[in-house]
């Protein structure tokens, strides 16, 4: 892992950009932007996927695989994540040929320029929260400039250029880098402790978000409900601080959510009311709306047809997005990985899966995450999914721990019969398939690979299926 080192000089011209990890949800934007910048771009991953086909497309040059000889002589500036290695082939001959290596923080950074930012920040909610409000603005006749990192599903991309001067983004507390930004209104979602590994403690977290927050140029926008938040709410010195929840104080306050499927519920500002439904379920979801809807405020629409366009928001790719439906068996997939964002996931699939029941497919996601937070994924897991199959730990730009596997997440289940731990993904698979009957909603979660067992899990379920006709039929 390489911590990003923000005092390195970002260059003022960027003519060809090489991008180490290219493939991922956020440089896969970066990359697409830079392109319609008309910048030359290349870049590598270690896997093929969808991003790195749509990026040819469009005309970068990718690799799947880290290889010195993938750094074309032409390339004036690399940019990187903090999840490759400092031995990265592609990055030590960087380094070597003197060329600017800047974190993709600071390539966004480029690529703001001096524009009006609205920075989302938070340790749940904010790739959603984003993808509301630049849904909404362009619902409203705004066309704003974008990175996001998630995928918007109605656009189909997590970036995009826009003609106006607003530029809004999903800002990253996780290694600090969403203190570099020039922010003019900063929305935070919630302070939820998390990535603690970079931070130490939770006074450092929490004041890192004070600092984002106390130096938006025009306004705060900070949830009145989380716990986390309003410590670091107390924090704030700002002179325009906006909270919206379901605090009966609360600048733009949230009331009468109902879940019982999209969900539906009141805004309210300054005395006056206006009903919502969106077509994404769970209450979490109208928490994020009310957040989305006092940016909007901020930005000088009204409070009706700000809610209008925020009701459009047709959700984010891995955000409880359906994959297919087998014997009645319906798999979705969420990109939750912290306990909070597991409760929320399943709590919204709760309110929509009627008599079915839930099955978990949990991944855990960094090895010092779940070693941090093991009996709370548990909790979390027992209380609001009917069954658990728990994977191994996608430990990303970690090296393994020992000790700490999804065991150590299941052996902390309080009934171990909610609970069943199976490394290998075949027999996940097949054991998925066994336990489910028609009508419940099998879930993946965690922002690793774990979607690539949905296939899997289809194929068993079709072939459990012909497995119990073929014995009917006998």
């Amino acid at each position: 892992m390489i911590r990003p080192d923000l005092s390195l000089p970002i260059p003022d011209d960027i003519t060809a950009a090489h991008f180490i990890g290219i493939g991922g949800s956020g440089m896969s934007g970066l990359a697409r932007m830079y392109l319609e910048r008309g910048i030359r771009v290349s870049g590598s991953d270690r896997a093929d996927s969808t991003a790195l086909r749509e990026l040819a497309e469009l005309g970068a040059t990718v690799y799947v695989g880290h290889d010195a000889s993938n750094l074309a002589d032409d390339v004036d500036t690399v940019v990187h994540t903090g999840a490759i290695w400092p031995e990265n082939p592609e990055f030590v001959l960087a380094k070597e040929r003197g060329l600017h290596v800047i974190h993709r923080s600071q390539a966004l950074y480029w690529l703001i320029g001096g524009r009006r930012l609205v920075s989302v920040a938070g340790a749940h909610g904010k790739t959603t929260s984003t993808g509301m409000i630049v849904t909404a603005l362009r619902d409203l006749g705004v066309q704003p400039t974008f990175v996001n990192g998630g995928v918007i599903a109605q656009l189909g991309v997590s970036s995009g250029s826009g003609s106006d001067e607003l530029f809004v983004i999903e800002a990253d507390e996780s290694d600090g880098t969403f203190l570099l930004y020039d922010t003019s209104i900063a929305l935070i979602t919630n302070v939820d402790p998390d990535h603690l590994d970079h931070w130490g403690t939770r006074d450092a977290f929490y004041a890192a978000f004070a600092r984002f927050a106390n130096e938006a140029r025009e306004a705060v926008v900070i949830s009145s409900d989380d716990a986390g938040a309003q410590l670091v709410a107390a924090q704030l010195t700002h002179r325009h601080v906006i909270t919206f929840g379901e605090a009966a104080d609360a600048t733009v306050r949230v009331s009468d959510i109902v879940t019982d499927g999209p969900v539906s519920f009141r805004i309210t500002h300054d005395g006056v009311a206006v009903d919502a439904q969106l077509p994404v379920p769970g209450a979490h979801n109208a928490i994020n709306a009310a957040g989305a809807v006092a940016v909007l405020l901020t930005l000088g629409h009204a409070l009706e047809p700000a809610v209008r366009a925020v009701e459009g928001f047709a959700g984010t790719v891995r955000r409880f997005e359906l994959h297919g439906v087998e014997r009645g068996v319906s798999v979705f997939d969420d990109y939750a990985h912290h306990p909070t964002e597991v409760a929320a996931a399943l709590a919204a699939a709760r309110s929509v899966v009627g008599d079915g029941r839930l099955i978990a497919i949990q991944q855990p996601h960094t090895y010092s995450r779940t070693q941090e937070m093991y009996r709370e994924f548990a909790e979390v897991l027992e209380r609001y999914a009917d069954h658990t199959v728990m994977l191994d730990v996608y430990g990303a730009r970690e090296d393994p721990v020992p000790g700490v596997t999804g065991e150590l997440v299941s052996a902390a289940f309080a009934d171990p019969s909610h609970v069943h731990y199976v490394p290998d993904w075949q027999e996940a698979a097949d054991y998925t398939a066994s336990v489910a009957r028609d009508g419940d909603y099998v879930i993946t979660l965690g922002c690793g690979n774990v979607y690539l067992i949905i296939p899997q899990v289809l194929e068993a379920l079709a072939h459990e299926d012909s497995a119990r006709q073929t014995s009917t039929a006998k």
